[in-house]
């Protein structure tokens, strides 16, 4: 398998995987965009001009490629409260285009960005293989809209059974090319620091797990070396981190300032409070998937290479 086509290719965590895949030489790409010239831009400030073409949508399956990636769809939770129901025409646009072209070309590989948010919008307890996903259908809130499109998109995946599509569920991505005006918690972090000021987190249980850009560059390419298959994978880390010692940990290496304050939360909950947005699952072992960052890993290195300082433990790479 060669040649890649990536769809949502202005996204970060595209962007992050372009410039993997740059890195490596490990494939031929063709990246796809609503704005070509602010991708083209892009590529060329990364040191990527002329490296890799740039494509609009509407010229999707004009030229052959071996798979697909499509990262088109919402990473910021304001945007995504932003978008509203209109989440649900995006995503069902450009999983029709593809799904389109792959009954034409069924040889082709599909791997589709989704979400943990598939399983629903509580995660009182992590994920499993065992969990059911659980929305409430009677009394459905506009925070459950995201969750809700990337189940609709899983299951026509699993309908059509025939097909080689994978839809990896990504819980929580981290890397230093985030951008820093997101409402995240760990953008609300990081931005504190920055400006030395006081953070005041919320003292709610939180446990995240935030994926480095190398450990899904590595599990994307074991998922396109492996043998066809028609499922869903749960991106994971080797160990997720707890709000209080990734506080800590920050505080220590980097000198945040921050005071547990019970009236006072700082970040945008648009898809839903979720205390363990996590996952068990791990299916992708058997894919091959061996992560090399654990959460709290990813954030150090990451936040040291964003803040331009040293952080112990592992070197910005």
């Amino acid at each position: 398998m060669k040649r890649i086509a990536i769809l949502g290719a202005t996204s970060q965590i595209a962007k992050d995987l372009i410039r993997s895949v740059a890195r490596a030489a490990s494939y031929e790409l063709i990246l796809y965009a609503r704005h070509a010239p602010a991708l083209q831009a892009w590529l060329a400030a990364a040191g990527l001009a002329g490296r890799f073409p740039v494509r609009a949508y509407a010229s999707y399956g004009d030229e052959e490629h071996d798979a697909v990636i499509n990262f088109v769809g919402v990473g910021d939770p304001s945007r995504a409260a932003e978008l509203g129901a209109k989440i649900f025409d995006i995503t069902l646009e450009f999983d029709q285009l593809v799904l389109d072209q792959l009954q034409r070309n069924p040889q082709r590989r599909y791997v589709f960005l989704s979400s943990g948010a598939a399983y629903g919008s509580t995660f009182l307890q992590p994920a499993s293989a065992a969990t059911q996903s659980c929305i409430s259908l009677n009394a459905l809130t506009p925070q459950e809209y995201y969750a809700v499109a990337k189940l609709h998109a899983e299951c026509r995946h699993r309908a059509a059974s025939a097909l080689s599509i994978v839809d990896l569920r990504v819980f929580n991505y981290f890397s230093r090319t985030q951008d820093m005006g997101a409402r995240f918690f760990i953008t609300d972090v990081l931005r504190a620091i920055q400006a030395g000021t006081l953070l005041r987190p919320s003292p709610d249980h939180m446990v995240r797990d935030f994926l480095h850009p190398d450990d899904f560059y590595q599990i994307v390419h074991c998922v396109l070396q492996a043998p066809p298959q028609n499922t869903a994978l749960d991106c994971y880390t080797s160990a997720p981190v707890e709000k209080h010692a990734l506080l800590a940990a920050m505080a220590e290496q980097f000198g945040l300032r921050f005071e547990i304050d019970p009236a006072f939360a700082t970040a945008c909950n648009a898809t839903g409070a979720k205390p363990c947005y996590y996952s068990l699952n791990r299916q992708a072992a058997q894919w091959g998937y061996q992560p090399a960052y654990s959460a709290l890993d990813c954030v150090l290195v990451e936040s040291a290479a964003v803040l331009g300082i040293n952080a112990s433990g592992k070197c910005p790479v």
